[in-house]
């Protein structure tokens, strides 16, 4: 596999770095920044270490409150994600919940809340920076909270919004009381792809940015369709399903991550491994994507998949929680959520790497097989 050559030789290199353990730059983010509404905080550095075999930078966002699943703009630089909020409606004991959307850079500078009510899911730039995406119970705050981690109890409340980059102009593009979320849009803005939870069953739906012409793509009773991610011919849609049977009775809960047209034909595999295959997300040459696997101690690492074979290679290096991973629309960078508290999945900040090396861009697009 090509990423696996490209792995071998940074090794090589990074090897001839006698002593190196940390990337020699130190960027100040500015003496005060932008931070939730009534607290001011002093400005974070950003301090960049290169991590694993292949020496690739990584860096914690700074100056960000706790923040969940993350993702670009198509500026490569702005960030959207789920920011952990007092004004939000609190989570339940043990649950997830009690964000709210922020949008901010990656260099911990402008940082905005675009809502200001009830408890936010998944969320999402449109094309361009022309818009905003994202889910929220701020209209269902009556209805129970649920936990945006349990299939189980997903809150129902939960709702698809659209509007513009300050959060206003706002409008609904759903209206039921079923689990609307786990939302993104294709590359050319003329659909919207999300998951739908109906009676315990999740599929996967797909709207106009306008709310109009509702379709369900996929049909399962027995497979739990999630993270829905278009590929750059904005009409295959790459999602990671696990078995109903399987969930709470194997851990961790084995997944596979297959494709699809928006039309519902050509569903096909693409992890064949008893792994968690969690999360997954194209790479904008079409053919490579990132998604969870759980190693030895219950250490949840990001790997890189090839659509056309191989074994996946590793990217993170760290004991705990390492997920929620999304690239940039240029294939440099990729967000990803790391725990840095003592228990699994505690205190959860937004990271970056420099994945640059790695060549997955637009530039080197291929159709997968």
């Amino acid at each position: 596999m090509e990423i696996e050559m490209i792995m071998r030789r940074l090794f090589t290199q990074h090897a001839r770095q006698v002593g190196l353990a940390i990337v020699g730059y130190v960027i100040l983010a500015g003496s005060l920044v932008n931070s939730l509404p009534g607290q001011v905080y002093a400005a974070e550095k950003i301090v960049t270490v290169a991590e694993g075999p292949m020496a690739l930078p990584v860096w914690k966002i700074p100056n960000i409150p706790e923040a969940a699943e993350a993702y670009y703009a198509s500026d490569n630089l702005h960030v959207i994600a789920q920011v952990q909020d007092p004004a939000a409606q609190p989570a339940k004991e043990r649950a997830a919940g009690g964000a709210l959307t922020y949008t901010f850079t990656d260099q911990g500078e402008e940082l905005k809340r675009i809502n200001d009510r009830g408890q936010d899911g998944c969320s999402y730039f449109m094309p361009g920076m022309s818009a905003l995406l994202w889910t929220s119970t701020r209209d269902n705050m009556e209805m129970p909270i649920g936990n945006w981690s349990d299939e189980n109890d997903y809150p129902m409340g939960a709702e698809l919004y659209i509007s513009d980059l300050d959060g206003n102009n706002v409008l609904r593009l759903t209206n039921n009381e079923h689990y609307d979320a786990e939302i993104s849009a294709a590359p050319d803005g003329k659909w919207i792809v999300f998951s739908r939870q109906i009676d315990g069953n999740l599929d996967l739906w797909r709207i106009r940015p306008d709310g109009s012409d509702e379709q369900q793509i996929t049909f399962t009773d027995d497979w739990q369709e999630g993270r829905p991610m278009y590929l750059p011919d904005s009409e295959t849609v790459m999602f990671r399903a696990w078995n109903k049977d399987d969930y709470g009775n194997v851990r961790p809960t084995p997944m596979t991550v297959f494709t699809i047209k928006h039309d519902g034909s050509q569903l096909t595999p693409r992890t064949f491994t008893e792994g968690m295959n969690w999360g997954s997300y194209p790479a904008p040459d079409g053919r490579h994507f990132v998604m969870v696997n759980v190693i030895e101690g219950n250490n949840w690492e990001i790997f890189m998949g090839d659509m056309d074979g191989g074994e996946p290679v590793r990217l993170t290096y760290n004991d705990g929680f390492d997920g929620f991973a999304s690239i940039s629309p240029d294939g440099k960078k990729m967000l990803f959520t790391r725990s840095v508290g003592s228990g699994f999945m505690s205190d959860l900040y937004t990271h970056v790497m420099d994945i640059s090396a790695l060549n997955v861009g637009p530039e080197n697009y291929k159709e997968a097989r």
